[in-house]
Parts: structure tokens; C-alpha cells; sequence
């Protein structure tokens, strides 16, 4: 996993609510369990036509967008069933910040689990980034895990809470695997220990 320290960017504006794990991805691009190719389907639905053309007012395929790394997003995003390819398609894609005044429980645990950082802020604050999302080329905001701020373009500073250890696990690029490798030599001693007391294990 891909560390986060700080992204600054132009951030793609969606002010959909309960935007759900089934447009991020739909279910026919999850016969996969490989995280890579799917960011080609992302928002699958809303941003092809039933010919395979762009839906050329979606904010992804509009030219200030293309490239985005954040998107600010309505409230409840994420919800729906748990599916691990949501988080999958959005880092493919390229994005690594989502930023609403609330997230699905189980799609924000995946959002750490693979590089994404989900910010969560009062409603005032989301519209005040949404407003400058909108701006397009000409806004850049500052996302800086390390303070726990987002800075606008305006130079208005929002801070953000986040869980300690999952801050440490983005900061670091460490994910459930990693995390697992960091106690290799224990687990090394615990399996020799085992070998030498137990051998018919």
C-alpha cells in the first residue's frame, strides 16, 4: 500500500447523496479479485452511455477532472453492500481522498485498508470545499494527513479527526498484510518453538 503524507490537487465535485457501492462499481465487474482494472468501470453507469461512449457532462470525464485524486462527495457515501472492489476501483482510478459529512461504516474501514483516506466534516465546511471543487483547474486544495488539515485554494484551513493507528497504518503504507509482516520474526520464533514441541503438528 502506497503511503499517504499530502495530496494537492484539483478535487472533483459530487454532490450526490447516498451514492452507493453499486454505482461506484456495479455488480458485473465483480467476478474479479484482482484491486488492479478496475478503474476503467468506476462510476460505470453514470459515466458511459449504453454504447460505450462518455457521458460527456460527468465530472470524471470532464477535462479538469480526468486526473483527480480527491473527490468531495454528498453525504452517506458509500453505502450498500460491502463490497472490497468499491475501494478498489476508486484507488485505481487514481483517487486516494473522499472527502463528506459521512461514510458507510464498513465502506470507511475499506478505505483504509487500501490507501483511501475518508474525511469526514460538518456540512458547512463540505460545501465551502464543494464550492471550490466546482472551480475546476482553477482551485487546488491541500490534504496533510500528518496535521490533520485541509487547506483551500482561499487558504480557509479545516481540520479533521482521524483514528490514530489508522493514521499511522496510511502514513506508513501499511495494510493488513504489512502490518501482519512487521511481527515475521516472531512468528518465525513461534513456529520453530511449535516445530520443536509439538513436530507431528
Amino acid at each position: 500500500m502506497d503511503k499517504f503524507e499530502k495530496i494537492t490537487g484539483v478535487a472533483a465535485p459530487m454532490p450526490l447523496v447516498n451514492i452507493d457501492t453499486d454505482m461506484i462499481i456495479p455488480k458485473q465487474f465483480l467476478k474479479t479479485i484482482k484491486r488492479t482494472g478496475l478503474g476503467v468501470n468506476l462510476f460505470d453507469e453514470m459515466r458511459y452511455n449504453d454504447d460505450g461512449s462518455e457521458v460527456a457532462d460527468f465530472v470524471l470525464n470532464k477535462p479538469a477532472y480526468r486526473e483527480t485524486e480527491i473527490l468531495v462527495a454528498g453525504e452517506n457515501f458509500g453505502c450498500g453492500s460491502s463490497r472490497e472492489h468499491a475501494p478498489w476501483a476508486l484507488l485505481d482510478f487514481g483517487i486516494r481522498c473522499i472527502i463528506s459529512t459521512s461514510f458507510a461504516d464498513i465502506f470507511h474501514n475499506n478505505c483504509f485498508k487500501n490507501g483511501i483516506l475518508p474525511v469526514t466534516l460538518p456540512e458547512d465546511q463540505v460545501q465551502v470545499l464543494m464550492k471550490e471543487a466546482e472551480k475546476g483547474a482553477n482551485a487546488r486544495i491541500s490534504i496533510d494527513l500528518e496535521a490533520q488539515e485541509i487547506t483551500t485554494s482561499e487558504g480557509d484551513v479545516f481540520s479533521f479527526e482521524v483514528d490514530a493507528f489508522k493514521k499511522h497504518c496510511m502514513l506508513n503504507g501499511l495494510d493488513d498484510i504489512s502490518l501482519t509482516m512487521e511481527k515475521a520474526e516472531s512468528i518465525n520464533d513461534f513456529e520453530a518453538k511449535v516445530g520443536i514441541e509439538r513436530p507431528w503438528v
